[in-house]
């Protein structure tokens, strides 16, 4: 019995010893959430930027410095990160997509323990990133009275430029850094938005006030949606997804979101949306249409989880009383008649001012490719022709097939292939090849000097559509003109 014991407790010790030299030889940091945040994780700078000097209402920030700049930091791009919603935490941004560190489960005898994993595809390998809590009352931000949280777009873009103008003045050498304004799904909006308002406020302050904005990059975005509601029941009909009859019924749902924008009953427009998507959702049975291929929701709770913890929310200087959720209800609602409203005009300006990236992941059933090339294709741009024809190239990363990449001058649109909605987590070292490229003007971003005769850009009318290489008019777009334009292409 005695030897039985001692068996027992030199195998205990075995095993024990195994285990702290596999964990110490991972390859990632494993930080229980109620223990202390790694030194290596943190934040450059985190906190709070006022937006009113009345109130106490403030957004709150993450900062990272580029971890191996290519130019002095003074010199080295800005990239900022609104998340969507609306009314969804840059906190997921940061710490389940595009952030240094992302949260990560492991499962030990039916226990889980939240930890922090390397994101060796983080966009701030070498620019800095500033994950910014937009609008007030979002994740970890303030809102001193409900009256004062943002219901369009022009109060949300109000507010982020006190905030943005309030970061920059943290340090000098922040001032001249080129900046460059990132989103994805409802930032569709956020990004146009604040982007504009940059520009229209240069206009009119000195040079040494003004905001060095070089360009903005949407991912899978909702910009107008009066467009884009009406792609839902062809995109989803024409990838096998739904039949003939569940086509007309889905497109009676959407025109009823249409209607209701013409109308100007945007709270109603906004259920009616709401009303086609669930239709969609009901009619395909996905466990999500933010990604056709998942069998299970993108599972976002795990930063909700983490970002709860005292220990965490102290390390990251958020205010320790605030109870940290993934979305704000609150801020949803206060936005529920800005969601019909289209941006696209604001987009319009900075195409001319600044340079835009459009980027979605192929896997998307709600904000997907479809969605946005159907409003880009209306642009009032005096290069939206020439962008219409201009070349689709195969875009590769490290040799291998990333998904298509079409430019014209500063418009820029990428389809990522093997992503769903949140493209920097399903596909992360690819993104960060496309924001670093498109940033920089290299790769398929390089830009060409081509030569494009009159008669190509007589090609695309100012009212038409393409799909596959050929065009009609956006009139007469509907299902039987797409099945015949689909059977001229593919050979059905």
């Amino acid at each position: 019995m005695e030897s039985t014991t001692k068996l027992t407790c030199f195998l205990q010790l075995l095993i024990f010893s195994f285990l702290c030299q596999s964990l110490a030889s991972s390859s990632f940091t494993i930080v229980d959430s109620n223990s202390t945040f790694p030194s290596e994780a943190l934040p450059t700078k985190s906190g709070y930027l006022p937006i009113n000097p009345n109130t106490n209402s403030a957004i709150f920030y993450t900062f990272y410095e580029a971890q191996s700049p290519g130019l002095p930091l003074s010199q080295t791009p800005l990239l900022i990160w609104l998340q969507g919603g609306p009314g969804c935490s840059s906190m997921i941004g940061n710490f389940f997509e595009l952030g240094p560190y992302r949260v990560v489960d492991i499962q030990n005898e039916n226990i889980q323990h939240l930890s922090l994993e390397r994101n060796l595809g983080s966009w701030n390998r070498i620019f800095g990133l500033i994950f910014l809590d937009n609008p007030i009352g979002v994740g970890f931000s303030f809102a001193a009275t409900p009256e004062e949280i943002p219901r369009d777009q022009h109060s949300v873009a109000k507010h982020l430029f006190a905030a943005i103008t309030g970061f920059i003045g943290l340090d000098p050498d922040f001032k001249n850094r080129p900046l460059y304004i990132t989103g994805e799904s409802y930032a569709g909006k956020y990004v146009p938005a604040i982007g504009y308002y940059i520009l229209k406020q240069n206009m009119r302050l000195p040079e040494g006030k003004q905001v060095n904005l070089k360009g903005v990059a949407i991912g899978n975005g909702l910009t107008d949606p009066i467009t884009q509601v009406k792609t839902h029941a062809v995109n989803a009909y024409f990838s096998g997804f739904i039949n003939e009859r569940q086509k007309g019924e889905l497109e009676e749902a959407q025109w009823k979101a249409v209607e209701f924008v013409k109308t100007g009953n945007w709270s109603e427009a906004t259920n009616a949306r709401s009303e086609a998507l669930d239709l969609l959702q009901n009619m395909t049975g996905l466990a999500t249409l933010y990604d056709f291929t998942k069998k299970a929701p993108y599972r976002t709770g795990l930063v909700t989880k983490f970002l709860q913890s005292a220990d965490v929310k102290r390390k990251l200087g958020a205010n320790e009383s605030i109870v940290f959720d993934e979305c704000s209800d609150a801020v949803g609602e206060a936005l529920s008649e800005d969601v019909m409203k289209s941006v696209k005009y604001m987009v319009e300006l900075l195409v001319k001012k600044s340079k835009v990236l459009l980027y979605q992941g192929h896997f998307d059933l709600r904000d997907g490719v479809v969605s946005t090339e159907a409003w880009v294709r209306t642009m009032k741009w005096e290069g939206i022709k020439r962008f219409l024809i201009a070349e689709r190239k195969v875009w590769k990363v490290n040799g291998e097939l990333a998904g298509y990449a079409q430019k014209w001058g500063s418009l820029s649109h990428v389809v990522v292939l093997g992503a769903g909605h949140l493209v920097p987590t399903d596909q992360a070292l690819n993104s960060q090849a496309m924001i670093e490229d498109w940033v920089l003007d290299k790769g398929v971003f390089a830009y060409e000097k081509k030569r494009v005769s009159a008669s190509d850009t007589r090609a695309v009318g100012d009212r038409e559509l393409g799909f596959l290489g050929r065009f009609i008019p956006v009139e007469l777009f509907d299902a039987s003109s797409f099945l015949r334009i689909a059977n001229t292409n593919i050979g059905i």
